[in-house]
């Protein structure tokens, strides 16, 4: 790519970008959020058109109409919103771009789904090719990402934020995955992770504010050192080193039975306390009860058996509203579908919980000057990087997003804090912002649930972890007591030794 330019309206969002990837080379592309990379490569996939600069394939000229003309010649990329429609299958989602399939007057299905089977094998994806797309976890949702995009013949894989979802197992195994496509692929892809960038790369790309601030070999840098260059700061993730609040009950969780989509039971008979003034992190491999769990406690999933007493009160079945209106703050696990609607403003996604607070409503008429004064506001204290706050916050970066949504829960003083993958897809900068105000949080008394597959956030932050399996909680661990060894021991099902 050659002296890339591409202009929004109020953004320069790609300002004189050149970079180049080999033949079989993996090329991390890194940044903060809101730095350009997800529109950089859009560029490249045709889905945008750059307003000056050229792009070259093998020294030819290429200029993409749409991403049609990107699949067409080898390139795939498997966005951070995946692009699969949930009521069909794997293979129905492959189909849908799978031309060779659509003979006259019908869809042969059973080709497709050999060419599932065919991918998934060759490159050790493990997909049914049978299962709903609602049905599986996020991990599985990549995997048919990567092969849906494989079997429409990439040569060349764009993958972006591909680990932000994942467990550590599950980050592991697709590493490993990605090392061994390498013979066969070039591959860039963009993280914030840069133990990651660092453990898979070749070459690493750094953009700042649009433009390209580093280009160098990964190995010739080491992960503080790219941190340093991307936030133009060392970054210092900070700690909880604090002694324990002490504080009474806050969230009283007794015997919780709650079904699964699939109607499993998620959560089987699961316990749990949380005090005011402690974080308590929720560790454990994705799938295991952390999503029904949060979505129980904040009335969003019904209860099957069991209590959730809320100070005191029993809130289990209680409308989100009821839940909300008692002190509950949440950050949940799926940002664009349950942390914000996407089409409203920024400024509007801000205020969602509190439109009829009277600070920014009066006798049911909204107080624009005092909406916009909050949004500003936040905006500016948790460098949320958009145009305006009147853009729609759907078309913001997942990073940013995520502030948004952050920002929200954070400052409207909620009494408690349920936080599900709280820094997910957020730069190293924006990590440690974040960690800093849950610890802020943590010091007014507040008690807050943290659910992270980031064994080091929730080693950091945590007073108490609580580690869940299968639907109950297998062991708490202090603060001191945890390490990786056993955390991993007991996320696996399995018992310390000498126990």
């Amino acid at each position: 790519m050659e002296h890339i330019t591409k202009r929004f309206p109020g953004v320069l969002a790609s300002d004189d970008i050149s970079m180049s990837i080999e033949e079989g080379e993996i090329l991390a592309l890194v940044g903060e959020n809101g730095a350009g990379k997800t529109t950089l490569m859009n560029i490249l996939m045709g889905i945008y058109q750059q307003d000056e600069g050229r792009i070259f394939i093998n020294d030819q000229e290429v200029r993409f109409r749409g991403p049609e003309d990107a699949f067409n010649a080898g390139l795939g990329m498997v966005h951070q919103q995946y692009m699969l429609v949930p009521n069909m299958t794997v293979t129905e989602n492959v189909a849908l771009g799978y031309k060779q399939a659509w003979k006259p007057l019908r869809l042969d299905l059973q080709m497709v789904r050999d060419r599932v089977l065919e991918v998934s094998s060759h490159y050790g994806l493990a997909v049914n090719p049978d299962a709903y797309i609602w049905q599986l976890s996020v991990g599985e949702q990549q995997r048919v990402e990567l092969v849906k995009t494989l079997c429409l013949g990439a040569r060349f894989l764009i993958l972006d934020e591909p680990t932000s979802a994942l467990t550590p197992q599950e980050t592991d195994e697709l590493i490993e995955l990605l090392k061994r496509m390498k013979n066969e692929l070039s591959i860039i892809f963009i993280s914030h992770k840069l133990n990651e960038v660092k453990a898979l790369s070749d070459k690493v790309v750094i953009l700042r504010h649009g433009r390209v601030v580093f280009s160098g070999q990964t190995a010739d840098y080491s992960s503080s050192e790219i941190a340093a260059l991307m936030t133009g700061h060392e970054i210092v993730l900070p700690e909880n080193r604090e002694r324990s609040f002490n504080g009474e009950a806050a969230l009283e969780i007794h015997d919780l039975k709650v079904r699964s989509d699939r109607g499993e039971l998620a959560l089987n008979g699961l316990s749990l306390t949380v005090h005011q003034g402690e974080i308590v992190g929720l560790a454990g491999v994705s799938g295991n009860g952390q999503r029904e769990l949060a979505e129980a406690i904040n009335g969003l999933r019904p209860v099957e058996e069991g209590k959730i007493e809320f100070f005191g009160v029993d809130i289990h079945n209680k409308s989100p509203y009821y839940v909300i209106d008692h002190g509950m703050g949440y950050i949940p696990e799926e940002r664009n579908i349950e942390g914000i609607v996407p089409s409203f403003a920024v400024k509007e996604n801000f205020i969602l919980k509190d439109s009829d607070n009277k600070r920014f409503s009066l006798h049911r008429f909204l107080r624009r000057v005092e909406i916009n004064r909050n949004a500003e506001d936040l905006t500016r204290k948790f460098d949320i990087r958009t145009p305006d706050t009147a853009t729609a916050a759907g078309s913001l970066s997942g990073g940013n997003i995520q502030k948004v949504i952050l920002a929200r829960e954070i400052t409207r003083a909620p009494r408690f804090l349920i936080a599900v993958y709280p820094t997910r897809g957020l730069d190293m900068g924006a990590i440690e912002f974040i960690h800093q105000e849950l610890l802020k949080k943590r010091r007014e008394g507040i008690g807050i649930l943290l659910v992270s597959e980031e064994l080091d956030e929730i080693m950091n932050l945590s007073d108490r972890i609580a580690v869940i399996y299968k639907g109950r909680i297998q062991k708490v661990l202090e603060h001191g007591k945890a390490n990786k060894r056993n955390l991993g021991i007991l996320m696996a099902g399995l018992e310390e030794e000498g126990e």
